[in-house]
């Protein structure tokens, strides 16, 4: 690993095994970019890559070399119009209103390890070995404005972090319209794109599709990154699959509006942008004052998509992910929601409970509902105090009754919001984002506080701070149910208006990081209506989040197979829910429900004591079966195998540990055949040279005939049904295999 400048050669090569990133300059000062892909020899010159030309209806730079134009340069950080007419890397207004910029490079740093971006989340190292930032400096002398453009290259991972710092060191006021965290100019076009989008219950669904000439892109402006589209976006060669091909991923870590873009030109180079979305953002960029973007991180992988997603399952699961429960096993928990909504007294929840403690589970969750006059959605939020009806000895003798059964407790908060009926509301109905003069939107009749402000946090820190203080509580539900409208503050003037959504989620930041430095030994999970801040922003603060409200299992296939993409499976909350499903109203086998939610932190989202005993029995062992394999679920290699995006009939996933001994495969039938033909999996991952034995099944097997010959997972589909065998394959069952590598 390492960062090479040449100043004979004016390039900067960024490398390590297996990849190389190259940047050149021109003689003006002008940042190219060269390269960005596998391994290149380091000690050489790439300016050949550069290409110019003359070009009719082309303007230049400079009399002195009229093939040399911006419009057809690669660059690094570009700029709109001083000859290049594509969509900028950023845009700054001067004090004269001239949107023209022109950074020229003036000096760089090379840092050993990674350093922090203050007030936001983002990778990190451990040692400073592990990785190395290079901190290029540009200058626009006009503007007096300075650009520090970040990249760091970890040694043992395929990717690159970057971000971009512009500070004002002159006395003029400045306004910066737009500041992407990461542009990459590409010489060609022939990629697919791939985006996950969706909406609340079906979040991040695969949608693929050619990049065309023009604006390919994904954005939010809801405030939060959305159930809708991820900060997510994939570039891949059409011939890339999962597991051979050229594939790269581009990843924001923040979870306000954002804007994920590639611009195809006519001339076939395709520009690739990620950041902030610009569209509401406008930030007054002050005499003195720094403005820092949040991290991009690109992906390279030149074996598949598999590849690429486990670069950021690893990078995401221990470098971005923190504190106490970053490698501790996740417990397995049951919440009370599915179970009883806002219908529930102190004895309910702890007949919960005691059945949830005699089956094994070792965590029990009270949701939405404690506090306040919450007994429905129309009250309630903001008034963070224990309703004493409903729980007479509060939060804290609950917690204590809890833990005195043998069991931990986690309690739900939605700080973020508040409802018009609510002490707090009527205390302070300035301190939610509204429009003067206009009415408020509301979503699940609430409305959002303005976590722009100190003094709103300050006061939602102090609530929770002393519940937290004052009962046993080893977890949070983190809740955020509704989008920003109306996002304007009365704390700030009319020309800071842009900068409230992200002052906004610097709040929420700001919180965060309190809560965690305050209680370290609380595991937090965040939440928005299910997957709606399902972002590596959140990461940072909680290492794992409610992947969506929808619980059903058959849905649960594509929600967190499209999660993985990006995701460590270690990240999605993954419960098993009563039938008929709440949400759709399917009805799906224990077995499958449980099944499909081991591959994530599993836990349950019902009232144990309205099962059967066979049912209560099932339980009871799909629990013990996720003690045993929970340390190789959430650190092993995860590999998809067959997506639910490509079959209607079934589905594939598994995981192997990091010695590739141990491996578990989930096999699953969503739509079930007659007269089918015979089928293999290939499996993924193994040793070659290994003999497994695969529980339920005579005899061993290599890793090399599972892999190349396939896993037989014909079942009875391939014959006449026999409905009276209970092993039947019908919709919706499915198959966990167990193998264990064995002497020979």
């Amino acid at each position: 690993m390492g960062i090479e400048y040449s100043e004979g050669f004016k390039q900067f090569h960024l490398y390590n095994n297996n990849i190389s990133y190259i940047m050149g300059y021109t003689e003006s000062g002008t940042l190219l970019q060269l390269y960005a892909g596998k391994r290149l020899e380091e000690g050489r010159s790439y300016a050949y890559l550069h290409e110019k030309a003359v070009r009719p209806m082309t303007p230049y730079v400079s009399e002195e070399d009229p093939s040399f134009t911006l419009e057809h340069a690669r660059q690094e950080y570009p700029s709109f119009g001083s000859t290049d007419f594509r969509q900028p890397a950023y845009e700054i207004i001067g004090e004269d209103g001239s949107r023209i910029s022109n950074f020229a490079l003036t000096g760089y740093q090379v840092i050993q390890g990674k350093p922090e971006l203050p007030g936001l989340p983002a990778t990190y190292t451990e040692s400073e070995d592990e990785a190395t930032t290079l901190e290029l400096v540009l200058q626009d002398r006009v503007l007096e404005v300075k650009l520090t453009l970040l990249y760091t290259i970890f040694e043992h991972e395929n990717a690159i972090a970057r971000s971009a710092r512009f500070e004002n060191f002159g006395g003029k006021y400045l306004q910066l319209n737009s500041a992407m965290s990461l542009c990459l100019d590409l010489p060609d076009m022939d990629y697919e794109w791939i985006q996950f989008s969706g909406a609340w219950s079906r979040e991040r669904e695969v949608r693929k599709r050619r990049l065309e000439m023009g604006i390919q892109a994904v954005e939010s402006m809801r405030g939060h990154s959305s159930h809708h589209q991820n900060p997510f976006v994939i570039l891949k060669r059409p011939n890339a699959d999962e597991f051979q091909g050229e594939a790269m991923g581009f990843s924001l870590v923040y979870s306000g509006n954002f804007l994920a873009q590639a611009e195809a030109d006519t001339y076939g180079a395709v520009r690739m942008t990620l950041g902030i979305n610009p569209r509401g953002f406008c930030w007054d960029l002050e005499p003195g004052e720094t403005f820092q973007t949040p991290e991009a991180v690109w992906v390279y992988s030149d074996r598949g998509l598999n590849a690429m997603s486990q670069t950021f399952h690893r990078l995401y699961r221990t470098r971005l992910a923190r504190g106490e429960w970053r490698d501790k096993v996740r417990p397995i928990l049951i919440n009370n929601w599915e179970a009883t909504y806002f219908d529930f007294t102190e004895e309910k929840i702890l007949k919960i409970a005691e059945k949830a403690k005699e089956l094994g589970v070792e965590l029990m969750v009270l949701d939405d509902g404690w506090f306040g006059k919450r007994t429905t959605d129309f009250a309630g939020l903001g008034d963070w105090y224990v309703n004493r009806e409903k729980l007479p000895e509060g939060i804290s003798g609950l917690s204590e009754k809890i833990e005195a059964m043998g069991m931990k407790f986690g309690l739900w908060f939605e700080p973020e919001m508040v409802n018009e009926d609510s002490d707090l509301y009527r205390a302070h109905p300035d301190w939610v984002l509204g429009a003067p003069g206009r009415s408020h939107s509301l979503g699940r009749h609430q409305m959002v506080l303005d976590f722009s402000r100190k003094e709103v946090v300050d006061h939602i820190f102090a609530q929770m701070s002393e519940i937290l203080e004052n009962a046993k509580i080893s977890y949070i539900k983190w809740d955020m149910n509704r989008s920003i409208t109306e996002c304007f503050s009365g704390a700030y003037p009319a020309e800071k208006q842009g900068e409230i959504y992200h002052r906004y989620i610097l709040g929420v930041y700001d919180l965060y990081e309190r809560l965690n430095r305050k209680f370290p030994h609380i595991l937090f999970e965040s939440c928005a209506s299910g997957g709606g801040r399902f972002d590596p922003g959140m990461l940072y603060y909680a290492p794992q989040a409610w992947t969506s409200d929808d619980t059903d299992a058959i849905e649960r296939l594509k929600i967190q197979y499209g999660s993985s993409y990006a995701y460590p499976i270690s990240s999605m909350g993954a419960h098993v829910s009563v039938s008929p499903n709440h949400q759709l109203g399917r009805v799906t086998p224990l077995s499958t429900r449980g099944n499909v939610a081991y591959f994530g932190a599993f836990g349950y989202e019902l009232d144990l004591n309205k099962l059967t005993q066979e049912e209560q029995e099932e339980v009871r062992r799909q629990i013990a079966w996720v003690k045993g394999y929970r340390e190789l679920i959430q650190k092993g290699t995860f590999y998809r195998l067959k997506s639910p995006f490509e079959s209607s009939t079934s589905a594939a996933w598994m995981v192997v540990s990091e010695d590739k001994r141990q491996a578990l495969v989930g096999y699953y039938k969503i739509l079930n055949e007659v007269n089918a033909g015979f089928k293999r999996l290939s499996l993924k991952g193994l040793e070659p040279g290994f003999h497994y034995e695969i529980k339920g099944r005579k005899g061993d097997f290599t890793g090399a005939e599972l892999q190349n010959a396939g896993l037989i997972v014909s079942d009875s589909s391939c014959s006449e049904l026999n409905l009276r065998d209970p092993e039947a394959a019908l919709d919706f069952s499915s198959r966990i295999y167990e193998l264990t590598a064995v002497e020979e």
